[in-house]
């Protein structure tokens, strides 16, 4: 139960919020606005401005994360405890453990989004993405661990997650250096969506199978439909992305005519003003093109 539990409640976390950075992105997309730095409405004022800058993606990893992490503890009989009494002593509960230390990286994750949104006197996107990515590359070192215990079926499910998890890590570092790119933004979306999907769809086919019967590790046909249900996921999570974006389009094109729909707009670069060193290589590229003229005039002659 513990285990099913393990897999589902975080999959459905990850499918949710997948779902609601599906719906920010939309947003963006279609009234040109920041992907980092949302406007709030203009009505808005107070109070309802306040909470509209709330951070409730990262109270929301908060919560999950510390939820989880009661329910794994307290599924263990005895306590989660680290290592035997026996000689020679022995870790103990290996799964669980790692288990435990993702939901605290959710946690932290979490922790780290609502500050610099709500706490720190200026947002520091920086920090946010650089956590995230850091998480990302120890659960992907975990993950990683957690699938040499595993065979069969069980090592197929686990492989094809692990490559979710690794895209995902490549686009979280590239958003490093271009946070405010939206392809980048609608594939850490799609990755985030499969992500969730897949983790719910492992814990039923590891520890609750439809058929009521356990999937057999040494029947190819099993480990072919788990890549073919897979493939299946991809299909629907992209379904989601494009029907939440093409309702979003449809409403605001038909309840707000007076706003043009725009396609996507690039981070925003920032020109600064015109320095003594700036004026001064002006002033040097002026004097080589008289010279230059000079020269074609003597030469003319």
């Amino acid at each position: 139960m513990g285990t099913f539990i393990g897999h589902v409640y975080p999959g459905l976390f990850l499918f949710l919020y997948g779902l609601y950075q599906a719906v920010v992105i939309s947003k963006a997309i279609i009234f040109s606005d920041s992907l980092l730095y949302p406007s709030s409405p203009p009505r808005n004022k107070g109070r309802c401005a306040r909470l509209w800058k709330i951070s409730y993606g990262g109270l929301l990893k908060m919560a999950t994360g510390s939820l989880l992490t009661v329910y794994e503890v307290s599924c263990i009989k005895g306590g989660l405890i680290l290592m035997n009494r026996e000689l020679p002593p022995r870790f103990m509960y290996p799964k669980e453990w790692q288990h435990l230390t993702m939901f605290i990286l959710l946690t932290l994750n979490g922790c780290v989004d609502f500050m610099s949104k709500n706490v720190l006197p200026q947002r520091c996107v920086g920090l946010e993405k650089g956590t995230l990515v850091l998480i990302i590359y120890q659960l992907l070192l975990l993950m990683v661990s957690h699938a040499k215990d595993s065979e069969g079926v069980e090592l197929h499910v686990h492989s094809l997650l692990i490559l979710v998890v690794f895209l995902l890590l490549l686009v979280l570092t590239a958003q490093l250096w271009a946070p405010n790119m939206c392809h980048l933004q609608l594939m850490e979306t799609f990755l985030m969506l499969m992500m969730g999907s897949w983790l719910m769809q492992a814990g039923f086919i590891l520890y609750r199978p439809v058929s009521g019967y356990p999937w057999q590790d040494d029947d190819i046909s099993d480990i072919m439909f788990v890549t073919t249900f897979f493939c299946w996921h991809v299909m629907i999570d992209a379904s989601f992305l494009l029907g939440i974006y093409g309702f979003s389009s449809f409403w605001y094109h038909c309840y707000s005519p007076s706003l043009k729909l725009t396609g996507p707009k690039e981070a925003p670069y920032y020109a600064s003003t015109p320095g003594p060193l700036y004026k001064l290589l002006q002033e040097v590229e002026q004097s080589e093109k008289e010279d230059q003229a000079l020269l074609l005039a003597k030469c003319s002659t």
